[in-house]
């Protein structure tokens, strides 16, 4: 009897716990529009009575600060791009200055300047307190010429390169 019981028990707990997973997991099935706009109006419907723009989160920089732009124009006007005196606001005559510049290099013109322009009206990173800043070099790297034979040998067979 005893045998039964204990055979009976172990049948039950088996059951349970092969029933279980069953039970506790969800079955995601996708929409017929997996367009990503559609998945944030079914997310949306979280916050009932919030308005719409207000559960929108905006994420990334919105606007140039006005020491920044102040910085851009007074490069701009050294390099006769800008007729203006710096007044730190990113207008249109500040904004067509930028596009003509970035245009003038061959670049692709934006409305939000692009980092080669900003380097090359010299307004690019300031490295003065990196830990390294009194010994490092940013200078262009050595000519090939100056690299020994050797070297450059293996530089061309580590490339997989074959002249």
């Amino acid at each position: 009897m005893l045998s039964f019981r204990a055979n009976l028990s172990l049948t039950l707990s088996v059951l349970v716990l092969a029933a279980t997973p069953a039970f506790a997991t969800r079955t995601h099935h996708a929409s017929r529009n997996s367009h990503p706009s559609s998945i944030a109006h079914s997310h949306s419907s979280r916050h009932v009575g919030t308005p719409k723009a207000a559960a929108h989160k905006v994420h990334g920089q919105q606007a140039i600060a006005p020491e920044r732009v102040t910085e851009i124009q007074q490069a701009l006007a050294r390099e006769h791009y800008l007729s203006k005196d710096p007044d730190g606001q990113w207008d249109s005559g500040t904004e067509a200055a930028m596009q003509k510049y970035q245009s003038d290099q061959g670049w692709q013109t934006k409305l939000m300047p692009d980092s080669r322009a900003l380097k090359k009206l010299g307004l690019g990173p300031d490295y003065s307190g990196a830990i390294n800043a009194k010994t490092a070099t940013f200078s262009d790297p050595p000519p090939i010429s100056t690299i020994p034979a050797s070297v450059a040998s293996g530089f061309t067979q580590g490339s997989g390169v074959n002249k």
